[in-house]
């Protein structure tokens, strides 16, 4: 085995404890006592992966949107038309529920700590930025297309990306058995006949 190896299965176990005592107790009632105690790892192991809990937390919070960028560039770069593509993104609502459920909670604490500690709001922040010019760039490409009809881009991006938070947020405050993939699209269609070009 090499230390590559080992070095990376620590890393992850400590990624996978800093997870689960953000959920269960927030960022500031998880130590990094707590982290190591769960991770079965010595601080020093520890302090070796992260120079510290908010660059562990920070690192979460890039991981679990890394997944979800790529997805969205793999439909973004498709051909299809810009409706569909708008519908076929919100099919991902169903998989980041489904890959990530147990870490929504620590997604919630991303924003709670982003509305006092500078860093972390940037981090929040500009993915969100990025989202942002992402669906602006796609519902112009729709506009140029003939798709949809002409719009401010920005504003319906806007409108996308927090049709999305919000489901993200409702997902998180009512755990009852809800199909969120399917709000989402019914959601996205609703949009949908506001924007596309009529005939």
């Amino acid at each position: 085995m090499t230390t590559r190896g080992r070095g990376g299965r620590t890393r992850s176990r400590i990624l996978s404890a800093a997870a689960a005592g953000f959920a269960e107790s927030g960022y500031d009632g998880t130590s990094v006592a707590e982290i190591c105690r769960r991770a079965q790892v010595s601080k020093g192991a520890f302090y070796h992966h992260f120079s510290g809990k908010q660059a562990l937390f920070l690192e979460l919070l890039e991981n679990w949107l890394e997944m979800l960028d790529r997805q969205l560039e793999g439909i973004g770069e498709s051909r299809k038309p810009v409706p569909a593509q708008l519908l076929t993104m919100t099919d991902l609502i169903r998989d980041v529920f489904g890959a990530a459920h147990d870490q929504l909670p620590v997604f919630l604490e991303f924003w709670t700590r982003s509305t006092y500690d500078p860093t972390t709001w940037e981090a929040t922040i500009a993915p969100y930025r990025r989202y942002r010019r992402f669906f602006a760039d796609i519902i112009s490409s729709g506009i140029d297309e003939g798709s949809l009809r002409p719009v401010d881009p920005d504003t319906a991006a806007r409108v996308v990306v927090s049709l999305a938070i919000g489901l993200v947020l409702q997902g998180l405050l009512d755990t009852e058995d809800t199909d969120w993939g399917t709000v989402g699209r019914r959601g996205m269609e609703m949009l949908l006949q506001g924007l596309e070009k009529k005939e």
